[in-house]
């Protein structure tokens, strides 16, 4: 009997038509992850909430895509691939069109988990046929490097497409243009397979339910604490000592409960390898770095006062530094180029941007002036992650790289939080210091205060205010451009903080002699699927 392919006849006899139908089916998932952050304001607004709430509703999405990922692939190996693939977009489907309905943030909240989950069963049937169509080590890297430079230019790009129906449509219709985004690569993809398993049917049974819930439920706060922290005042609020009470205690009864069973969710035992830890933190400050890359946007949008459509065009030149960094990157790797070196470069790009964007910044600037910047922010961010995913998984035996992924996963989201919860507690502090010593500068006596303040007067009695309003508005204006110096004084010092931390990791990649001794194996061990 004739063993069935994959695809079907008709389907295989375009390689790149296959390839089309399976990015098709990638996107909207990756285009999930972001949604909910594409237009903060907008989102806030529609649904009655607060900034930090929308951030929220990302980070629990992705806690429940990390803590989701080990279980997955049980499910993977037990339901047929068709199957499987129509079950986690009729999931998503479903919970986008709850998300395009409620307006209650714990409704809201509750479904941006489900489609977590959701998200990695869709993601994880993509990445398996993406590398079941790539065979040579030339390929599976070439495929490596395209899905996570995905991964990075997904936020400029969902910026870039969601701006122009933000403009027309109300927050919510985002929601309903996704559902439509899933309907035609699934059921493409669905009618070109055949009725076959990527994977040995295992029967599920000793699901482990407990390090689940017990592992997600700690993301899911660590996250609370991290991005609601500042605004609670740590602990001196009850929910935020109670909830980082609980990351403590669940923490330790993760890893006792994963040392005492015979198989654990996820070994602790790659975090005896040395290789795999540096692996990791690196991953850990580069994810640190990338999260700085919103306080340029943040100084778009407040300071030169980009609307998001102009900010998505601007957006547009990090989109191509990271592809021209993954392809330098992918060929680097491809040409035994010592690992070093590509983290090297890597690194002293970000280097370089943080440090020339400490003389960019200011009142007034043409946007033309950040383009070479913002290309060589992606560039460095292009040739960082992909390697680093690769010589961390390959720096464990094989048997543990499902977990090795996992917990890269962890590692990611834990950065991505860190990130956001430093920029809070440092604008808070660094930016109001700015603030308070700008306006005890300004006084009356002041000749120079007069005068920009008669200049402000002036301008407004053109426009046809009365000269008593006129006044007001004038000193408001005047505390709004102390509130922009701020502002820009807190973006200087932040990347100033960010450099620091870059060249303290340059002096640790330069004097680890080991790194030059791992060999990276393409074939033995592959990268998370849904490794966000």
């Amino acid at each position: 009997m004739k063993k069935l392919t994959i695809f079907k006849p008709w389907a295989t006899a375009s390689e790149w038509f296959i390839r089309f139908v399976i990015f098709l089916n990638l996107l909207p998932n990756l285009l999930m992850f972001g949604i909910s952050v594409s237009s903060g304001p907008g989102s806030a607004g529609y649904y009655g909430i607060e900034p930090a709430d929308v951030q929220y509703s990302m980070v629990l999405f992705y806690a429940s895509l990390a803590g989701f990922f080990a279980l997955e692939r049980r499910f993977f190996q037990y339901i047929a691939t068709k199957e499987y693939l129509l079950m986690g977009a009729v999931i998503q489907i479903i919970t986008s069109y709850g998300c395009y309905k409620t307006h209650n943030l714990y409704i809201l909240l509750s479904l941006r988990f489900i489609q977590g989950m959701a998200n990695c069963i869709s993601s994880s049937v993509c990445i398996t046929l993406i590398f079941s169509r790539l065979r040579s080590n030339r390929q599976r890297e070439i495929g490596y490097s395209l899905f996570y430079m995905n991964l990075l230019c997904i936020t400029a790009v969902s910026t870039l497409i969601t701006a122009p129906l933000l403009d027309t449509f109300d927050y919510n219709v985002l929601y309903k243009w996704m559902i439509f985004t899933y309907i035609p690569g699934t059921l493409l993809l669905f009618v070109m397979m055949n009725p076959v398993r990527l994977n040995k049917r295992f029967p599920l049974y000793q699901l482990d339910w407990a390090s689940f819930v017990i592992y997600t439920t700690a993301l899911s706060l660590l996250g609370y604490v991290l991005l609601y922290g500042q605004q609670y005042y740590w602990f001196s609020d009850s929910r935020i000592l109670a909830a980082s009470i609980a990351v403590v205690v669940l923490g330790v009864l993760h890893v006792v409960r994963q040392k005492a069973l015979k198989r654990p969710y996820l070994s602790l035992d790659v975090f005896k390898n040395s290789n795999y830890v540096l692996g990791m933190i690196l991953i850990f400050v580069l994810y640190i770095c990338r999260g700085a890359l919103n306080i340029t946007s943040t100084y778009f949008t407040n300071v030169l006062g980009m609307d998001p459509m102009h900010l998505s065009y601007i957006l547009i030149a990090n989109i191509i530094g990271i592809v021209l960094g993954v392809l330098i990157s992918s060929r680097m790797i491809l040409n035994n180029v010592k690992m070093r070196w590509t983290w090297l470069i890597g690194f002293g790009l970000l280097l370089i941007f943080h440090l020339w964007m400490n003389f960019l910044f200011a009142t007034m600037a043409d946007a033309g002036t950040f383009i070479i910047p913002l290309v060589t922010q992606g560039m460095g961010a292009g040739m960082l992650m992909s390697p680093l995913i690769i010589f961390s998984i390959s720096s464990v035996p094989a048997h543990l790289g499902s977990t090795a992924s996992a917990t890269g996963v962890f590692f990611r989201f834990t950065g991505f939080c860190s990130s956001i919860a430093l920029i809070n507690y440092y604008q808070l502090y660094d930016k109001s210091r700015h603030y308070n010593r700008f306006l005890d500068k300004l006084t009356t006596l002041d000749p120079l205060v007069n005068s920009k303040l008669g200049v402000y007067k002036a301008g407004l009695m053109v426009k046809g205010l009365p000269a008593d309003r006129a006044t007001n508005a004038a000193t408001g204006l005047l505390y709004r451009s102390a509130d922009l110096q701020a502002q820009i004084r807190f973006s200087m010092d932040y990347y100033y903080l960010i450099s620091i931390l870059i060249i303290g990791v340059i002096l640790l990649i330069a004097w680890v002699p080991y790194l030059n001794k791992t060999v990276i194996d393409l074939r033995r061990n592959q990268p998370a699927p849904a490794g966000y």
